[in-house]
């Protein structure tokens, strides 16, 4: 594994997130109003104009013909119900909860680089990622469910959003040998708008957003609104913000090894606790901070020990030739 292309990943994941983090800030603004199927149909509307401008410059419509179309339909679903589930986690947490949970995504991709790509996870690897999901317990808070206003499932949404998304960027690492990013981006947005749609079909009456006071439920089944017009220019940010988190990270994951890439995303971190704290005047409490702990030194334990792994099997590979 080259530096260069470790640098470069880098680069494209800290704008990937940096979108992501100011997604996640409007999604949230919007999460007690608009309905959740509705703001993912007009934000990929708005990102497909874009994505298709950006296929043009990579080549073209022919860039868009593959022979991987499963792939492609798996890769995209899983990312969308990863969108519908962790944004229906931020409408009842905070956006630094939340996004803490989901950091256990990095651990779940490294497990899931071992039967999907073959990559090499040795014992202190496993190591870290159990500690890793330790520090997912402890952000989860067991010991104050019994007395809490938030439902404990609420809490693992945004652990499985995790889980989806791990198995999206592995497919992302598979399909990147054969798809331009922007066709990887193109592929998402057709299926972000096409689910979104039925959702909004079958759910956009608002009827069952009655049956729960969940702030979560409500946010899935609310009915479709005609958008204000002082609010429209937030729905063009997120379909920019869309746009380009699906060409950066698209772009990050097939320019280097997903397991090198995928602990740079913490960066995120200190980008969300900053937009809550700014607009919601959310604090992580001391759980959060200690699991954030526990999450991070083993996500960065797997990096650094992957990127090592992989110069020693490069200077024996030299060395025996």
């Amino acid at each position: 594994m080259q530096v260069g292309s470790v640098q470069k990943a880098a680069f494209y994941v800290f704008l990937g997130m940096l979108c992501i983090s100011i997604n996640d800030l409007i999604v949230k603004q919007f999460s007690t109003n608009y309905p959740l199927h509705q703001i993912i149909f007009i934000r990929s509307a708005i990102a497909m104009l874009l994505t298709l401008f950006l296929v043009k410059i990579e080549g073209g419509v022919k860039i868009l013909k593959t022979k991987q179309i499963k792939l492609h339909a798996l890769r995209a679903i899983s990312i969308f119900f990863c969108n519908m589930i962790f944004f229906s986690a931020i409408a009842t947490l905070s956006l630094a909860t939340a996004t803490a949970l989901f950091f256990a995504a990095p651990i779940f991709i490294t497990l899931l680089s071992i039967p999907l790509l073959g990559e090499k996870v040795g014992i202190r690897r496993l190591l870290a990622v159990i500690f890793g999901f330790f520090g997912v317990f402890i952000m989860m808070k067991p010991n104050t469910w019994s007395g809490s206003d938030i439902h404990p499932f609420i809490y693992f949404l945004p652990v499985i959003a995790a889980m989806l998304y791990a198995f999206m960027q592995i497919m992302t690492r598979k399909l990147s040998k054969s798809s331009k990013p922007s066709a990887l981006a193109f592929y998402i947005q057709v299926t972000f708008m096409s689910l979104s749609l039925i959702f909004g079909l079958i759910f956009g009456d608002g009827k069952l957003a009655d049956l729960s006071s969940n702030t979560s439920i409500q946010f899935i089944f609310r009915g479709w609104l005609i958008p204000k017009g002082n609010e429209l220019p937030y729905f063009l940010i997120l379909g920019f913000l869309a746009a380009g988190v699906g060409y950066f990270m698209s772009k990050a994951y097939s320019t280097a090894a997903a397991a090198s890439v995928a602990p740079f995303e913490y960066v995120l971190l200190p980008l969300s606790i900053f937009w809550g704290w700014t607009f919601f005047g959310d604090i992580p409490d001391l759980y959060i901070f200690i699991g954030i702990i526990f999450v991070v030194g083993s996500g960065l334990y797997v990096s650094v020990s992957y990127t090592h792994l992989r110069a020693h099997e490069t200077l024996r590979y030299l060395v025996c030739r």
